[in-house]
């Protein structure tokens, strides 16, 4: 791959975006296009389309999207369908009439039916219902894999959409009312920390089973999708390996040193009770993941530390 190729980041300041980003200046490349949202409007169809027309990328990667956890998702149906969607749709099929040869759409795990045979495969995409309350967010997802799909089916060319698991690390959203579960439960334990090892509450049982990828990993697979041309359409992106959502919370109360007790609000919602990726494709044309989840948290909480006065939603 030519390290002069121009690629454009769409989301480029988001967890994942800037991850890319950083990725991809590490191994040299060294014309990456970024826009902000004032910038550019990404669901505005008009101004996505002559952006793409100007500039003319030879890559386009769509790190881009309205994201959060099961609350955001159930107090905000119409925005997580449409602006997804609007954003998605331009930037796909403005890269389609530009003649714009090369598109990675990322999307989430969510995309798979709630009670889908675990681990999940590919091929179980739209086999079955999906979890409600996040379902809102899947479906601008899912329209933008079966888009990438139509385009190399009938346009033959080179757009391939990766799925990645649960995503955390650097620049992610600490914010507790719109988080996902990893980064709130950093900001739940820190706090309580800080406030004489108060107790935690977390939602639900603490049963279900979830999986967790290191987003510079996630990173990595973006980018080997980037310099080589992959044979199929839609791949999952994970660690292989997943852990009850009980033994996430000791973990991270053991990294940042919290001593309270754990409690948990039966009456909240578990969602999805198991979500673990088959990830054998991506194994099987040369990727894998390389970080231990304890050592990700860890590296993540120090970024949290960090950057505490300045985390993006988060209000201390």
């Amino acid at each position: 791959m030519d390290k002069e190729l121009k690629i454009y980041i769409a989301g480029h300041r988001g967890m994942v975006g800037s991850a890319v980003w950083r990725a991809l200046e590490k191994k040299g490349y060294t014309n990456l296009i970024g826009k902000t949202s004032k910038e550019l409007d990404l669901k505005n169809q008009e101004a996505v389309a002559a952006f793409l027309e100007e500039e003319k990328p030879g890559a386009i990667i769509d790190a881009a999207a309205r994201v959060g956890g099961i609350l955001a998702n159930n107090e905000y149906p119409y925005q997580f369908l449409m602006e997804n969607m609007q954003i998605q749709n331009n930037l796909i099929d403005s890269a389609l009439k530009t003649g714009i040869e090369k598109f990675i759409f990322l999307g989430s795990s969510c995309i798979y039916p709630k009670f889908a045979p675990q681990p999940l495969k590919e091929e179980y995409l739209l086999t079955d219902s999906l979890e409600p309350t996040n379902e809102w967010y899947a479906v601008a997802k899912i329209t933008g894999v079966k888009l990438c799909q139509a385009i190399r089916k009938q346009f033959h060319k080179d757009y391939v959409s990766l799925m990645p698991t649960n995503l955390y690390g650097y620049f992610d959203n600490f914010d507790l009312k719109t988080s996902h579960v990893l980064p709130a439960m950093i900001r739940k334990f820190h706090e309580a920390k800080n406030n004489n090892n108060a107790d935690v509450t977390l939602w639900g049982s603490g049963t279900p089973m979830r999986e967790f990828l290191f987003v510079d990993d996630m990173a990595e697979a973006v980018v080997y999708a980037l310099e080589n041309e992959l044979p199929e359409y839609l791949y999952n992106v994970g660690s292989g390996k997943d852990i009850t959502i009980k033994e996430l919370a000791e973990t991270i109360q053991k990294v940042t040193g919290h001593q309270g007790n754990i409690v948990w609000d039966s009456e909240k919602p578990d969602g999805t009770p198991r979500k673990l990726m088959d990830v054998s494709k991506m194994k099987e044309i040369g990727w894998q993941s390389k970080t231990e989840l304890e050592e990700g948290i860890e590296k993540t909480y120090d970024w949290f530390l960090s950057n505490i006065d300045t985390i993006k939603q988060v209000k201390m």
